[in-house]
């Protein structure tokens, strides 16, 4: 199954990086999250990726035709302008990188794939965001709905602590402190994450290409607006609930987070460091 990423936005919310950087290069560890992402897909055995880039392309491009030199050891022979190289840490991936457009949306950057995905299934993801996600699990959760696409949800922790008030509406009848998706049910807090609020967009999907046929190549087409808008309104669209962790990196802030986590050793993302292969 081949895997999509969309790497083309501006990233401006995280201007302090992508001034010199498109932002699926800004790194953590060492590594953009770009690599991070293909790790988490390459543990599960999704090694065939198709990266729609635009913004500085050529960064992106660049990082991958010196892969193998950037993390290999070698002796470099100049008086007989020679190259050997002793050993590699290359992955066992092939990669396809499409220039998709300086200024197109998403929807327009997926349909600009559809020659090179073919008439198979395929994932589809953002290239900014991690998680802990079963992709093998999620991949038989869309098998078995059979729609057109499915979507990875979360409840996302919320940024801030939430009231509730007694009926006089003065008196705070409990306090949540950042309560997970921030699931407000009028006065009340509702805990029961079975509730149909505050799930989110995770990105992480399973396409068919039948998704394809809701695309355009008009450069303004936004896959989260009226695409899914008409995949859910013709009953083609489920949402694979995942309970564990997931975050975006749209600020600085959010880097911070993912390098902490990434520098503690407990990445809950990098399954690859101490879990078995999910090939």
């Amino acid at each position: 199954m081949k895997v999509v990423i969309l790497a083309g936005g501006l990233g401006t919310r995280l201007a302090e990086e992508t001034d010199i950087k498109p932002k699926p290069m800004v790194e953590i560890g060492g590594y953009p999250i770009l690599w991070h992402i293909m790790k988490l897909y390459g543990f599960y055995g999704f090694n065939d990726f198709i990266i729609l880039t635009g913004y500085k392309s050529h960064i992106i491009k660049e990082y991958f035709t010196s892969y193998t030199m950037r993390y290999s050891n070698v002796t470099i022979d100049l008086s007989t302008n020679s190259l050997q190289i002793h050993s590699s840490n290359a992955e066992p991936w092939k990669i396809t990188i499409l220039y998709t457009g300086q200024a197109n949306m998403t929807g327009s950057r997926i349909h600009q794939a559809r020659d090179y995905v073919g008439n198979e299934c395929f994932a589809l993801t953002y290239g900014d965001g991690l998680g802990d996600i079963d992709l093998h699990a999620l991949l038989d959760f869309h098998k078995k709905h059979k729609g057109a696409v499915t979507m990875t949800s979360v409840l996302p922790e919320g940024r801030f602590g939430a009231l509730h008030f007694d009926e006089s509406g003065d008196r705070v009848s409990s306090f949540y402190e950042k309560p997970r998706g921030d699931v407000m049910s009028g006065n009340a807090m509702s805990k029961d994450t079975s509730a149909q609020q505050g799930w989110i967009n995770a990105g992480f999907f399973i396409c068919e290409p039948s998704v394809f046929e809701y695309l355009s190549s008009d450069e303004s087409c936004i896959f989260e607006q009226e695409p899914l808008h008409n995949l859910a309104a013709s009953r083609n669209l489920y949402a694979y609930k995942h309970y564990g962790f997931w975050q975006c990196m749209d600020t600085l802030r959010d880097k911070h987070k993912l390098v902490e986590l990434w520098s503690s050793g407990k990445a809950p993302w990098a399954l690859w460091q101490h879990t078995t292969t999910k090939d």
